[in-house]
């Protein structure tokens, strides 16, 4: 029982560390993975289950930090970056316009969504309608006005933010809506992905804050081990998913992701095809 719990603790958190940053939707992939590993072998139950993707988005969250501490300094003032003006610079003003819009829809309809929107059939659904974004954003992107992040306007942040309420949708995945709305507004690649991934550190702390107090009830002494190996496990995926994706991001574009997303629903519309 607790080598097989540590396997699917294995498993979960590397999904979870690769599929968080990449445009490819990881409560999507979660809800997937989830249905396959935990709620068909009955390892635990879905209290336990739901608490399990809490402990590894942390891991998650964990590596931007590391990954993006100087950025995460510089926007309260205690560093400043390379090439950074004294005036004119990305702060936490953009932070806060770009997060606003997603996290006031996700207080309103958070009950709402958690009802109808986590089903593999729903992914499904919502893993072509980001595949199609990606391809929109490719063919009809703007002109690059911002090569770095302090070249980054207030109303490209908030653009950016209205697209991010796509990701509510489970399955469409918030660094694609995202990346996407930037790519459309005017960011190169690299930049959109940048915020992307800070825009997602205050929403995925409030998530998994809320959720934690939630569930709280729900971690017990016996089921440590299990979150402890799927929080170490994303944490260090995602740290190195991170690395690679920005370096990625820039030279093969979006349509791979989208075709990846494609590929992904079409199998899933074949197991699934008798609950259509």
């Amino acid at each position: 029982m607790l080598g097989w719990s540590i396997f699917v603790a294995l498993i979960l958190g590397i999904v979870e560390g690769i599929t968080e940053f990449a445009p490819v939707s990881s409560t999507g992939h979660m809800i997937i993975v989830d249905d396959t590993f935990l709620q068909s072998s009955g390892l635990y139950g879905k209290d336990v289950a739901n608490s399990f993707k809490v402990v590894v988005q942390l891991g998650s969250i964990l590596a931007i930090i590391v990954v993006m501490w100087k950025r995460l300094l510089s926007i309260i003032g205690l560093y400043k970056m390379e090439g950074q003006g004294e005036s004119e610079h990305f702060s936490l003003k953009h932070m806060i316009i770009g997060v606003v819009p997603a996290g006031i829809l996700g207080v309103l309809f958070e009950d709402w969504i958690d009802k109808n929107l986590f089903s593999t059939q729903t992914v499904i659904y919502a893993l072509i309608a980001g595949g199609i974004l990606m391809i929109i954003a490719e063919k009809w992107r703007g002109r690059t006005t911002a090569a770095s992040l302090d070249q980054l306007t207030v109303k490209q942040a908030l653009g950016m933010g209205l697209f991010q309420c796509f990701s509510l949708w489970p399955g469409f995945s918030r660094s694609g809506a995202t990346i996407s709305g930037g790519i459309i507004l005017g960011a190169s690649h690299r930049t959109a992905s940048e915020f992307s991934f800070l825009m997602a550190l205050p929403i995925m702390m409030g998530a998994s804050t809320l959720s934690l107090i939630k569930n709280w009830e729900f971690f017990t002494l016996d089921v440590l081990p299990f979150f402890i190996t799927g929080f170490i496990t994303s944490f260090i995926v995602a740290l190195l998913c991170i690395k690679f994706f920005l370096n990625l991001i820039g030279k093969v574009k979006l349509i791979p992701f989208a075709i990846y997303r494609f590929i992904v629903a079409a199998i899933l519309i074949v197991i699934y095809w008798e609950t259509f």
